[in-house]
């Protein structure tokens, strides 16, 4: 007797993604990027003006501390507010939902409807999430909104990562001068090479080269420094 024939059935493979709604990635590459720029641009007017390394260092390390708390205190300000016009919203969403179910319903039908479901089946997938009130609800934020009411991004996630990477960032064009140097070049070498890195690092969650995106940020940085350098040169000279 031969064995009784089974369904075979596609494995289901694992796989992840990356975080694009917690708030710590985009606030930690621009706080990077930003303590990069903003501190080798400084040094370098500073430098460029003629500042000892003293001016430079404490030019340096007032524009670390108070850029980083500025842009902490701005990205959780930011994330805080987009939560609660998030939260309103949503709100007013489930109002609708209790006042006009049918309407909702039909509303939600169409929407199925536009993403390439025939009428019958959307109808079906509509009722049926309908059922349950929250997820009915949710999938309405999602259509209407684009964002998850149950996946918000964290304000102090954002804020912590922004003020560590912009701290990070803007340290490194002082080391030169935080080791003993005196001199500008190596100052600005050092906020070069990080800004490559931070360019090369960010790469990872694009589809962009490494060399390429490290090139786009040292050549930001560049024009950042070269201005500030001008700057502080005609500035300098005629004080």
């Amino acid at each position: 007797m031969s064995a009784p024939l089974t369904e075979e059935r596609p494995e289901a493979h694992d796989h992840s993604h990356a975080d694009v709604s917690g708030g710590w990635l985009r606030a930690a590459t621009f706080g990077a990027m930003d303590g990069l720029v903003t501190n080798t641009a400084l040094v370098a007017g500073v430098g460029g003006g003629g500042g000892s390394a003293r001016a430079v260092v404490l030019a340096g390390v007032a524009g670390l501390v108070a850029g980083a708390i500025s842009m902490a205190l701005g990205e959780y300000t930011s994330v805080r507010t987009q939560n609660e016009q998030l939260d309103l919203e949503v709100a007013k969403e489930r109002r609708e939902l209790q006042a006009d179910p049918a309407g909702e319903l039909a509303e939600l039908t169409d929407l199925w409807v536009a993403r390439g479901l025939d009428r019958s089946l959307a109808e079906q997938v509509a009722e049926a999430l309908s059922r349950d009130p929250e997820k009915a609800l949710r999938v309405h934020a999602l259509a209407e909104l684009g964002l998850d009411p149950d996946d918000k991004p964290s304000p102090v996630t954002a804020a912590v990562s922004s003020f560590l990477c912009f701290a990070v960032g803007a340290l490194l064009p002082l080391l030169p001068y935080l080791l003993g140097g005196e001199l500008l070049w190596p100052a600005l070498v050092c906020g070069g090479l990080g800004l490559v890195a931070a360019g090369a690092l960010s790469s990872r969650f694009t589809p962009r080269a490494w060399w390429y995106a490290g090139a786009r940020q040292l050549l930001f940085g560049a024009v950042a420094a070269a201005a500030t350098y001008g700057i502080g040169s005609l500035i300098g000279v005629s004080v």
